[in-house]
């Protein structure tokens, strides 16, 4: 089978992993995850996949209650610690996958080292969404503070990098998943 193109592989506009990626999951498919037994580190790192999820959704909630006539400051009490703590998390946890994880299971498991990289990559996007978030949340919050008469625009910029970059970060967060959990249940991390 060829190689997919850059392009299907690209995290904006990817709609899942090509089958030569999948082959682990194959032999420990996700129904399974939830059984007792599962590999203590899998687990955080489910755990830790869920937290973002939850963040996400919690951030798109305070988006649409703002969206439906709600006030712009209470969007900004609410949604800049919010904002913040995502931002934070991610970040750290990507940088710890990118500098520990990634490196220990190219060596693991060499055959899965393509899409190690294809993670990898995806990180250096979601980076430049990040960087992009920490921007526009920023000026949002500026322009709260200052009163100025553009913090509605201000909001509505950060809204839309908000919504801009939820479908790439859950596309990652379920391919990652697709790759990393069976890789240390079944061949385990070196401690």
């Amino acid at each position: 089978m060829p190689d997919p193109s850059p392009e299907a592989l690209a995290l904006a506009t990817r709609h899942g992993l090509p089958v030569e990626m999948l082959y682990l999951r194959e032999e420990y498919p996700r129904d399974r995850w939830a059984e007792p037994g599962l590999d203590q580190t899998a687990a955080f790192w489910l755990q830790m996949h869920g937290s973002f999820r939850g963040h996400q959704a919690h951030m798109d909630g305070l988006v649409s209650q703002w969206r439906a006539g709600g006030d712009i400051r209470v969007l900004h009490r609410q949604l800049i610690p919010a904002l913040q703590s995502f931002l934070q998390h991610l970040d750290g946890h990507h940088r710890i996958e990118s500098g520990q994880y990634f490196p220990a299971m190219r060596k693991i498991e060499p055959k899965i080292a393509h899409g190690i990289d294809l993670l990898d990559r995806d990180h250096d996007a979601i980076h430049h969404t990040l960087e992009a978030l920490f921007q526009s949340g920023l000026a949002f919050h500026q322009a709260i503070a200052s009163n100025a008469p553009d913090a509605a625009d201000r909001a509505a910029r950060l809204v839309d990098t908000l919504d801009a970059g939820a479908r790439p970060l859950l596309r990652h967060l379920e391919d990652e998943e697709d790759i990393v959990i069976p890789l240390i249940h079944l061949r385990g991390l070196p401690h």
